[in-house]
């Protein structure tokens, strides 16, 4: 009986090691059979990826933190009180939200739901929703040490938290003019909804280092699968084709929008790779910044189980429409 249960651990503990030393062997060889040029541009690749990971690495774990706090030590009643101010002033003040409440885009999904569950306009919740992770404090912070050195600096770091207030404002006001039943799906909420803690200061540190844990682990994922992605554009698609996109007036701006939503990168972190894209101008590293934190593939997973059908659809269409418009905008006032 004690051989039977030590055997699948044995299977496993022998499988971790086989593979790892596959891996090195076939890059071993792999690297063997490249000539110069490659081995050149896999450095390049490598170097380009490192760079990316170290610049972007500190703001994930600083974004994680900064949202478990949120989600363990701030009670619903804080949100709750933005749903009982005047309707007039609900929209502008959500969105200005993000700087009090910095929480990531997948944070302000379970966040917008509860602020319309509590009696806020929906056009509010939304704005919020959009909004709050491009005006989170850390993005920001982010975005100007991405461009630190940089002609362009305030014009991106304020360009960006304008023009992502700009999109999140429209688009809310386009797709929550109804009541909230209108939007929300009925049946449970979705998981991560923020919710009332207990008092056992034990409980809640430990749930806080949980969410922590869970958090960094899902935004490096995606930082790493990013950085990847971009070292790789960067390295192995030839010049001539990124510049012929890149020159190519609002098939750039285009490009990095939908770029920016299958890279599906958390806002704590793009910046750094929209940075990296120096063959496009301003206004299409812009639009990714903007589009990006509001519409990419695992947000429209949630959008999906919070709201209900057709919403993803309409919003997309008008994120992407005002961005860009905004980002040609941009483009035609900072050249």
């Amino acid at each position: 009986m004690a051989l039977a249960e030590t055997r699948p651990h044995l299977t496993t503990g022998w499988r971790t090691p086989v593979l790892v030393a596959g891996a090195l062997i076939a890059a071993g060889a792999g690297l063997r059979a490249l000539d110069a040029a490659g081995v050149a541009a896999l450095r390049n690749f490598l170097i380009v990826f490192a760079s990316l990971l170290v610049e972007a690495l500190p703001f994930i774990v600083l974004g994680a933190a900064v949202s478990a706090l949120i989600e363990v030590f701030v009670p619903a009643s804080v949100f709750a009180r933005l749903a009982r101010m005047p309707r007039g002033l609900q929209q502008p003040m959500a969105g200005l939200g993000g700087f009090a409440f910095p929480v990531c885009e997948c944070g302000s999904v379970p966040v917008a739901r509860r602020l319309v569950a509590k009696g806020m306009s929906p056009s509010a919740a939304i704005t919020f929703m959009l909004a709050a992770p491009i005006l989170n404090p850390v993005v920001l912070v982010a975005t100007a040490v991405a461009y630190r050195g940089r002609d362009i600096l305030w014009p991106m770091v304020l360009g960006r938290a304008g023009l992502g207030l700009l999109v999140a404002m429209v688009a809310a006001w386009v797709v929550g003019a109804g009541r909230g039943r209108d939007i929300l799906r009925s049946g449970g909420r979705p998981a991560g909804e923020l919710h009332d803690h207990g008092e056992v200061p034990e409980a809640r540190w430990t749930e806080y280092f949980g969410h922590l844990a869970s958090d960094f682990t899902m935004l490096a994922r995606y930082l790493v699968m990013g950085a990847a992605i971009a070292a790789a554009l960067q390295t192995f698609v030839p010049q001539q084709v990124l510049g012929a996109v890149a020159g190519t007036p609002i098939l750039n701006v285009a490009a990095l929008m939908i770029l920016a939503s299958l890279l599906s990168l958390c806002s704590e972190s793009d910046a750094f790779v929209a940075a990296s894209f120096v063959q496009f101008g301003m206004s299409a590293q812009l639009a990714f910044l903007v589009a990006g934190p509001m519409i990419d593939a695992k947000l429209a997973v949630l959008y999906a189980g919070t709201f209900r059908r057709g919403f993803v659809l309409t919003l997309t269409a008008v994120v992407f429409a005002v961005t860009l418009a905004g980002a040609l905008w941009f483009q035609v006032v900072f050249g």
